[in-house]
């Protein structure tokens, strides 16, 4: 096993995006990287996400809390539970695997990356969906950016890792191919169960949406300001997978005021420690930690 971050380099190179892959997820704003993840990465992490849903955790995060997001309470709905990498070993494994870091390092042109914070995702199979609920499983067209506005950076992005292979019977992600160099700023929806919504943006845009098939072991990489979303799990197993948000090495936090005049404001603020300024510090080594170079 290489031992230093070149050495890494070295290791994964023929893994890693190639100029060609910087120049189609910088066009497209999406890049679907090969098989990258070992299996036993991935069948750890499905040990972790089942720990993780019986309430065995290895830690609590720094507010004392050990889960946010989905409870059992919520019922058979699409299940998003953030920060569940900070609480069980097994995720932070994967989130820490030092080859997602360093594709989304050359994807984003930035020689360091942090974690912004990540989302364990679950999404049942449509059929044992109640009526009431069928909606609450989708994910509407939305962009990442829209809630992260307090961040400097607006190059941040996310890595889709499914646990198995996804395609569009499971209910994969799609994106709008290119919006992420749209110049205005879209704002739609989360959890909008009409995925239509995308409509309104077809008279000033040439919309052609993109279905994700990605295979065990493959990832999915995406621009934050690239609109996407993702329909029901038509199959016949829960749909299984992390999102992992990455921050470059230089975002911070800026001020942001809502067109009403509202601050806006992120969970990390509440989690992370504050600055000398006395505003969150989004290079939190516990919350936020340095993921490329990887510590050796």
């Amino acid at each position: 096993m290489a031992t230093t971050p070149d050495a890494l380099l070295v290791e994964y190179a023929h893994l890693l995006p190639t100029e060609a892959d910087v120049a189609f997820y910088r066009t497209h704003g999406y890049w679907i990287s090969p098989p990258i993840l070992p299996s036993d990465v991935l069948d750890a992490a499905e040990r972790g996400m089942a720990r993780f849903y019986a309430g065995d955790t290895d830690r609590l995060l720094p507010d004392g809390s050990a889960r946010v997001g989905w409870v059992p309470e919520h019922g058979e709905v699409l299940r998003k539970n953030d920060y569940s990498s900070l609480v069980v070993d097994e995720l932070a494994a994967l989130v820490r695997y030092p080859l997602l870091a360093a594709c989304a390092a050359r994807l984003s042109g930035t020689d360091t990356i942090r974690l912004w914070h990540d989302q364990l995702l679950y999404k049942p199979a449509e059929d044992t969906v109640p009526d009431a609920g069928r909606g609450k499983a989708n994910v509407g067209w939305h962009t990442d950016r829209q809630y992260w506005r307090t961040c400097s950076s607006t190059d941040m992005l996310t890595a889709w890792v499914p646990f198995h292979d996804v395609g569009e019977r499971e209910g994969a992600v799609s994106f709008v191919d290119g919006s992420h160099l749209w110049t205005e700023d879209v704002v739609l929806d989360f959890f909008n169960p009409d995925l239509s919504t995308l409509d309104a943006v077809r008279a000033d845009h040439d919309v052609q949406v993109v279905v994700a098939e990605i295979p065990r072991g493959a990832v999915s990489f995406h621009h934050c300001r690239l609109l996407h979303g993702s329909g029901p799990n038509r199959s016949d197993a829960p749909r299984r997978s992390m999102a992992i948000h990455f921050q470059p090495g230089d975002n911070h936090y800026v001020e942001y005021r809502h067109p009403d005049g509202t601050l806006a404001w992120h969970p990390n603020d509440r989690l992370v420690r504050r600055t000398s300024d006395g505003v969150p510090d989004y290079a939190d080594p516990v919350v936020c930690p340095r993921l490329w170079p990887p510590a050796i």
